[in-house]
């Protein structure tokens, strides 16, 4: 008994010795790519945020409520609301990881309403939504991205079509539209569309899925898991 005892704590020790450094090891890796992965996120989003906040849409936006100062007043007050919820979303409420459904989904409905009245009598705007519930988080200005696309780069007198659809914790996101001239050869990687997969990498890695066609139509579908 004594040198089965022996041979038992000779040989269980390092065992347990080596296991526990090997797990600290794993801990301490898991930790480092943790930090990594959180550092390129705050790297990409702040890019993101910057061409979000891009000073070439703002004066357009800026321009088109002055227009409309000057024949139709009384939507003014309206389209300055709808202008200063947006960039409060993306100053603000966006600077996070996660936010509610709730705001984003009211973030991108504002921004298409405006788009609508900025584009009106040039494109057709259809926007659809069904949402079993907002009680869901989702990464801040991930669908703006794709919505956007297709106000740049659609062709006058054409149609957008643009469908969110919430249903079991699975967000699909659905955005057709016609390809401008002077926009199909300019429809390769843009930065936007760059830092969104690289977002979507991620934070939803294995959770997304991201579909783009390029025909004579451009035709986005997203897929995500929330949580």
């Amino acid at each position: 008994m004594k040198c089965l005892s022996d041979y038992l704590w000779q040989t269980l020790v390092p065992i347990v010795f080596f296991s526990f450094i090997w797990m600290l090891f794993s801990y301490l890796k898991k930790e480092e790519e943790v930090r990594e992965i959180k550092e390129k996120n705050n790297e990409i989003e702040l890019q993101f945020l910057k061409s979000q906040i891009n000073p070439h849409v703002l004066f357009n936006n800026l321009n088109t409520i002055y227009s409309y100062a000057l024949e139709e007043p009384k939507k003014v007050p309206e389209m300055v609301l709808m202008l200063s919820d947006n960039l409060k979303h993306v100053l603000y409420e966006s600077n996070t990881t996660f936010v509610s459904l709730e705001k984003e989904i009211d973030y991108v409905t504002n921004y298409i309403a405006f788009q609508k009245i900025r584009t009106q009598n040039i494109k057709t705007v259809i926007f659809k939504k069904n949402i079993d519930t907002l009680n869901y988080k989702i990464a801040p200005l991930l669908l703006i991205t794709l919505i956007e696309n297709s106000f740049k780069h659609s062709a006058s007198k054409s149609t957008i079509n643009i469908e969110i659809n919430v249903e079991n914790s699975v967000l699909r996101l659905g955005v057709t539209n016609k390809i401008a001239i002077h926009s199909s050869e300019n429809l390769g990687v843009p930065i936007g569309l760059a830092n969104l997969k690289k977002r979507l990498k991620l934070l939803y890695k294995d959770k997304h899925v991201l579909v783009i066609e390029v025909t004579e139509n451009y035709s986005v579908q997203l897929k995500l898991e929330l949580t």
